[in-house]
This record gives structure tokens, C-alpha cells and sequence, in this order.
């Protein structure tokens, strides 16, 4: 309303009805996130669904640092007092991305047996948080972290990565475990 037809119909400009104010506006609204993070009954933080999220939705992005294992390793724990808590996040091509550098929301969700979300890595290394099955606003986002550990664990060690999910299908790790080997049965003749 910044011509003459303004001023004639006693409009007053200003930057509020200036035609790039209204444009600049209305398309700097970004889309409300579905997701936020809050305090845990898994573990400290969680995720948690602001909205309903429908299955194969992407909710968000694994960002960090890349970097190689031994780089990752040099810096400091994210927890000094449990060094098992870890945000790193192991891709196809052999190395890390480091939430404890850069990183976003999604180092924050939680590990569970029965999860409703899963990761998917796409053909450029980009790691991301999907719907596994409908979410409903209010529930914790969490996937299965299937961690591995390179060599034996000690009783110790296998007791620092123990599963707090709560599933009634908790397999009591976080860690990936082998797959049961069927038995063959014999034939009879």
C-alpha cells in the first residue's frame, strides 16, 4: 500500500504494510518442529513428539562433526562420569558423526527395544530419524542404537551399556546381538 491509492484512501505506509515487510513475513515462518527436547524417564534427556508424526515421516537429521573413530575418541566424553554415553553414530563409510561437536536435537534420543523410530542413511552419508509406525504427540522418540563393540567385554564393560527402556521386550543391552543361529533339523527317512 505504498502508492498513490494508499495515501488517497487515508491509508498511512509503514513498514508493517510495506509489500516486502508482508512478503518477508509471511514466508520467514518456518514449519513448527515435531519434535522437542525434555527430561527422560529412559535416560536424561529425550525427544518427545510435539504433534502426531505419521509412519515413514523424517523427523530430523543426526548432525555432527565427521570424523574418523581414532579422531572421535580424542576428544573429551560427553560425560566424563559415565564414558559409556557416548553421541557418536557410526556410518556406512567407516566413520563417525560426532554430536558432542555441532551436533542437534537428535543426539538426545533415546535407545529403546521396541522403538518407534529407525535411522536411515542415505547415498551421501546424511543420517536420518524416521518414523517406524505412527507416533503419538506426547511419546518419546526412540530408536534401537544395535551398538557394537569391537572384541570381548568384560562383565563390567557388558554392564555399562545395560538397556533402561522399560519394553516389555527389552532384550537388557544396547548392544547389537548376534543373531540366533537356526537349528537344522533332521529328516527323517
Amino acid at each position: 500500500m505504498h502508492d498513490a491509492r494508499a495515501a488517497a484512501a487515508g491509508v498511512r505506509e509503514s513498514w508493517l504494510t510495506h509489500p516486502r515487510t508482508i512478503m518477508a513475513t509471511t514466508q520467514s515462518k518456518k514449519p513448527k518442529k515435531s519434535y522437542a527436547v525434555k527430561s527422560s524417564g529412559i535416560h536424561g534427556r529425550g525427544v518427545f513428539a510435539t504433534m502426531a508424526i505419521a509412519r515413514g515421516e523424517r523427523i530430523v537429521e543426526y548432525k555432527g562433526k565427521r570424523s574418523t573413530w581414532d579422531e572421535a575418541m580424542e576428544r573429551p566424553d560427553s560425560d566424563p562420569d559415565d564414558p559409556s554415553h557416548t553421541f557418536l553414530f557410526e556410518i556406512d563409510d567407516g566413520r563417525v558423526i560426532d554430536a558432542r561437536v555441532r551436533g542437534n536435537a537428535a543426539r538426545w534420543i533415546n535407545h529403546s527395544c521396541s522403538p518407534n523410530c529407525i535411522t536411515q542413511e542415505d547415498d551421501k552419508g546424511r543420517v536420518f530419524i524416521e518414523a517406524k509406525r505412527h507416533i503419538e504427540a506426547g511419546d518419546e522418540l526412540v530408536y534401537d542404537y544395535r551398538l557394537t563393540i569391537d572384541g570381548p567385554l568384560t562383565k563390567k564393560e557388558r554392564a555399562a551399556y545395560v538397556c533402561r527402556c522399560g519394553s516389555p521386550k527389552c532384550r537388557g543391552t544396547l548392544l547389537r546381538t548376534p543373531k540366533k543361529k537356526k537349528k537344522k533339523s533332521k529328516k527323517k527317512k
